[in-house]
């Protein structure tokens, strides 16, 4: 079957989803140029893989596609050459899946880095398509260069390292075209995608921050796509990240992803903070998985770090070149008498060269007695990037390198040798193989994989041994950054702070004085972890994990809200869905004993609002309801009776529970009464102590004095200091209070004491036999809360369907506000909707009331 091809990027945004069948498990036809169809015969019947079981299919997508170009200057039949690039991430990641890439196919979807003339690019796409399985995405080059070099490098890439444009020369300011251009290319990409993807059975993983905001376009087109996304840069802290006007279309782009996953624990933190400030939303950890609620879809955090494979730099271990080139690296260094320490970096401003310069210049002052025995080879790899920072760098670089061989150097001894040609991979894996120590001083760096290269290459093979004369006693010494993604994973590394060059230099004389025992031991915790943590237990375990968040995806309702990149997906179980008006409206109508049960704190009144007084529209609709003498009502608030007498004052008929259902007042002109026991509240003078601790502590904290109940709250403070305070406060409150007659209860923005036995299900309980023993049990119940006190409300509500309690047959509500996990089987959005609802079953009860 053939796929449809979307190339109209107007109806990609406006998220018009064509309908697609189940396609063939092979590649489809697709449209390498709008209007082209390739012609691959797909329909013969009698090809040969279709009696072969269907492979599970990845669609893996990054800015560059791991294929090498190279033009022919002879004039054939085709003008290019194509080659898979071994050093590229993406190919090394299918590798690592060992036995299992047998049976999964995998598809690749970016860019080239060449330029192909539009004339050349059907011939081109065919070519890749059919020999490398890969779907080439075409840019022109002004929008390529306005998304790359301008938004991708000049503003996504010095944020996401910790630079900030406080003028125009400290990188690029916020400029809209370029962001516009990079969202451009993000459509394009998945148009791509859409030529080939297999939504109902394929995966899609994305990589990096050139492409963050692909996920929405995708999930617009396929609410239920298998999505991942790894990002290999860092992810800055919320006070970074929150300068970037569009981060909130950022965030909300990657949580249309089923799993995102980070190098480290700090990025995905800083990831988490700025979720739950900028978006208000809560994450939680259940047997050792992270994940964020967002409408309804647990979206997965990974933190794992990408390792390397080691087939490939064993093999390169193995190459007659690398043990030729270490033979002369031995004799130009090691029998010498010079011990070699080796930096390997991109040119750019955050690989901190200068620095690890200015380190070794300071060792060499400080400790005369290495000059003319170390040598610091410095391979500096061309620059990513472009523009005037790398240009200042390079400058600087070369100019500290000619200062310190000047004031060190003597004939036939340079204390730095500079390599800024380009070296082939077994050049350098020589280089590795003679160094003593490797140095990585990176003022910020995603991942960094030059220090594992290093530790598998000191492990080296029998030949390389023989050559450096080792007797399998193998060694490695590192000095690293500690602002590097690899960093944690390297505990017997020392670490340093690259801007404190003393540090450093004192790091880099320790590393050459270690014993050689030490040495060893270093070496032998380094290669077991990095050998077992490659690329490959990288992928699969990734892979995995995409696999188990996609779990729920067939059991879930799903259907998409929201415009442009603030579209998300809501998904929820089949038997939890939206409260319509016009079916409770018609079973309030059709029904004569009636009970409604309405949280007030956050459910009747908004969250934000700081008078929590009830309306004079609330007060109306509350009055209207309660004469209709089929109706039961009762307002259920955490609040005390005090507060709540005064605010429901013109509320004649109106039943009352305060402090959870500790009180209740049936109606106005009634005393009021204990639901439970008489508490004894001589624990107070043990939590009040406590909580005033907490609350010194905690700007913006506030402890609430109730009758039987205290409350902590910390709705006004910093959102992460106050949730973990609350943690904290939580244990501490429950080792106190261990043998007093009360629970301890976390909730939104808060923690309460209050005694055992209360709960807002015990009134919901009590109104049903109410009504029970009048001989009325009700036909039509509505229960309406908004947190987690009001689920012991809809765990009554629901389990007294197959009771006495109500009448058969009776129409139950019970509902939550906002779209979450919940025993309630009905939810409306917000506060509003249900002031919406609340006012047209007033309007049918004052309809009915007028006819009488």
């Amino acid at each position: 079957m053939v796929s449809r091809s979307y190339s109209n990027l107007l109806e990609l945004a406006s998220g018009d989803s064509p309908t697609f069948g189940r396609m063939n498990r092979q590649i489809p036809r697709i449209m390498a140029v709008a209007g082209i169809m390739s012609n691959i015969d797909n329909d013969s019947k009698e090809s040969p893989s279709s009696d072969l079981p269907p492979k599970d299919r990845i669609i893996i997508v990054a800015n560059e596609l791991p294929i090498r170009a190279q033009r022919k200057l002879e004039t054939s039949s085709t003008s290019w050459t194509f080659s898979l690039d071994e050093n590229s991430l993406l190919l090394q990641l299918k590798d690592g899946l060992g036995s299992e890439a047998t049976t999964t196919e995998v598809i690749y979807v970016g860019c080239l880095k060449e330029d192909i003339h539009p004339n050349e690019q059907e011939e081109v796409y065919q070519l890749l398509l059919e020999n490398f399985k890969c779907v080439p995405t075409f840019l022109p080059l002004d929008l390529y260069t306005r998304y790359y070099h301008g938004f991708c490098k000049q503003q996504l890439w010095p944020l996401f390292h910790y630079m900030l444009p406080l003028s125009p020369d400290l990188g690029g300011r916020f400029d809209r075209s370029l962001w516009q251009a990079y969202v451009s290319v993000n459509k394009i990409f998945a148009d791509r995608i859409m030529e080939v993807i297999n939504p109902e059975d394929d995966f899609v993983w994305i990589h990096d921050y050139h492409l963050m905001v692909l996920p929405t376009f995708l999930r617009k087109r396929f609410n239920r796509v298998k999505l991942g996304f790894f990002l290999h840069s860092p992810f800055p802290s919320s006070e970074i990240y929150k300068t970037l006007p569009i981060r909130e279309e950022l965030l909300r782009a990657l949580l249309n992803a089923d799993l995102i996953g980070f190098h480290t624990f700090d990025y995905a933190r800083h990831f988490l903070s700025c979720c739950s400030r900028m978006l208000g939303l809560t994450y939680e950890s259940k047997r050792g998985y992270i994940g964020l609620e967002y409408y309804g879809r647990t979206v997965s955090i990974k933190i794992l770090p990408v390792g390397i494979h080691m087939g490939q730099l064993r093999s390169v271990l193995s190459l007659p070149e690398t043990e030729n080139k270490v033979k002369e690296l031995i004799e130009e260094y090691s029998k010498k008498g010079r011990r070699m320490l080796l930096g390997v970096d991109d040119m750019d401003i955050f690989k901190g060269i200068t620095l690890k310069l200015l380190a070794m210049e300071q060792m060499l002052t400080q400790h005369p007695e290495w000059q003319g025995k170390v040598v610091l080879v410095q391979i500096a790899n061309p620059a990513r990037g472009k523009g005037k920072d790398v240009k200042e760098m390079k400058a600087e670089t070369y100019s500290t390198v000619k200062r310190i061989n000047q004031a060190f150097g003597r004939p036939g001894y340079d204390p730095i040798v500079l390599i800024d040609a380009p070296l082939r991979f077994y050049e350098r894996v020589a280089y590795y193989v003679v160094a003593e120590c490797c140095l990585v001083t990176a003022v910020r760096d995603g991942m960094n994989l030059i220090p594992y290269e290093y530790i598998v290459s000191r492990q080296g093979n029998e030949k390389l041994d023989r050559i450096l004369k080792v007797e399998n006693h193998h060694k490695s010494m590192l000095v690293v950054s500690e602002f590097i993604g690899c960093s944690p994973s390297l505990s017997g590394a020392i670490r340093v702070n690259p801007w404190n060059v003393d540090a450093v230099a004192d790091a880099m004389d320790s590393a050459l004085e270690v014993a050689e025992p030490e040495k060893q031991l270093r070496h032998e915790k380094h290669y077991k972890y990095v050998s077992t943590h490659d690329v490959g237990y990288w992928a699969r375990s990734f892979l995995q994990d995409l696999e188990r968040s996609c779990g729920e995806h067939g059991r879930r309702r799903c259907w998409g809200i929201g415009f442009g990149l603030s579209f998300r997906v809501v998904a929820l179980d089949q038997s939890f869905r939206k409260l319509s008006m016009e079916h409770i409206v018609s079973a309030y109508k059709r029904t004569k004993t009636r009970a409604i049960l309405l949280d007030y704190d956050d459910t009747l009144m908004p969250q934000g609002s700081i008078d929590k007084r009830p309306s004079s529209k609330s007060i109306e609709i509350l009055n209207t309801l309660c004469r209709d003498k089929s109706n039961l009502v009762f307002i259920v608030s955490a609040k005390s009776r005090e507060t709540l007498s005064d605010w429901f004052s013109p509320c004649e008929k109106l039943g009352i529970a305060a402090e959870h259902g500790y009180f209740l007042r049936l109606r106005k002109d009634v005393e009021w009464e204990n639901c439970v026991a008489a508490a004894d509240c001589s624990w107070k003078q043990i939590a009040e102590p406590v909580m005033e601790l907490y609350t010194e502590t905690t700007d913006g904290s506030t402890i609430e004095d109730k009758e039987t109940a205290l409350v902590w709250s910390y709705e006004d403070a910093d959102p992460d200091f106050g949730s973990c305070q609350a943690k904290e406060l939580l244990d501490h409150l429950e080792s106190v209070l261990a043998n007093e007659p009360v629970t301890v209860k976390r909730g939104q923005n808060y923690v309460e004491v209050k005694p055992q036995g209360v709960s807002k299900g015990l009134i919901a309980r009590r109104m049903l036999s109410m009504m029970q023993e009048k001989g009325t049990p009700p036909e039509f119940v509505l229960c309406i809360g908004d947190d987690r006190s009001d689920e012991d409300m809809f765990e009554v509500i629901c389990s007294s369907t197959e009771g006495p309690s109500i009448a058969p047959r009776a129409e139950v509500f019970a509902c939550t506000v906002g779209q979450k996990p919940s025993k309630a089987k009905y939810y409306l959005d917000d506060t509003t909707e249900i002031v919406r609802l609340m006012h047209g079953l007033a309007s049918v009860s004052e309809q009915t009331m007028s006819a009488v």
